[in-house]
C-alpha cells in the first residue's frame, strides 16, 4: 500500500469524537455537578478531547476542568469508559471518567466558573444524581462511582450501561 492509498484509506474511516470529564468529590461524598448554558441538563467538568492537537483523553479532562471551574485538578484513576451511539446530530462518541478526587471545602470556595458555557455549580448527594443529569450521563456516573467504591478499576459502558 503506498502512502497515498493509505492517507485515503484513513481519510475514509467512520469519525469517533472524544470526551473526558472528572468527578470531583466534596467529603461529604457529592458529586461536583455544572449547568451549561447551551444544552438542557447538568454535566461533570470535562469536554470534547482536542486529538488534533495530540490531546489524550487524560489531558483533556485536566484542561477541560481548568478551563471551566478554574481549578487545576490532575485526574487520578479511570473510572469509567463509555462508548455512546451517535445520533442523526453527531458521530458516536467515546467518553471517559476520571477520578478528581475529594477536594476540601476551600478548594470550591475558589471555583471560578467559564462564563461563556457554564451558568452555575453545585454538589450533588450520589442518590440524587438522576434528578440532574440526562439519563445516560446518570447512568456513566453512577457506574464510575461504584466502581470507585469497589476499587475494581474502570468499567466499560455503552450508552451509559454496562457493557457486556
Amino acid at each position: 500500500m503506498t502512502t497515498l492509498d493509505y492517507a485515503t484509506y484513513i481519510a475514509g474511516l467512520p469519525r469517533v469524537l472524544a470526551g473526558a470529564a472528572t468527578v470531583i468529590r466534596d467529603r461529604a461524598g457529592r458529586v461536583l455537578l455544572v449547568e451549561p448554558n447551551y444544552r438542557e441538563g447538568w454535566a461533570l467538568p470535562g469536554g470534547t478531547v482536542e486529538s488534533d492537537d495530540g490531546e489524550s483523553p487524560r489531558q483533556g479532562a485536566f484542561r477541560e476542568t481548568a478551563e471551566e471551574i478554574g481549578l487545576d485538578v490532575e485526574p487520578g484513576g479511570l473510572l469509567a469508559v463509555d462508548w455512546v451511539s451517535g445520533t442523526a446530530e453527531r458521530p458516536p462518541l467515546v467518553a471517559f471518567l476520571y477520578d478528581g478526587g475529594v477536594l476540601p471545602d476551600d478548594r470550591f470556595e475558589a471555583i471560578r466558573l467559564q462564563e461563556e458555557e457554564l451558568l452555575s455549580w453545585r454538589l450533588v448527594a450520589p442518590e440524587d444524581l438522576s434528578d440532574h443529569l440526562l439519563p445516560q450521563l446518570a447512568g456513566r456516573v453512577s457506574a464510575a462511582l461504584d466502581a470507585l467504591a469497589a476499587g475494581t478499576g474502570a468499567v466499560e459502558l455503552e450508552n451509559g450501561r454496562r457493557a457486556g
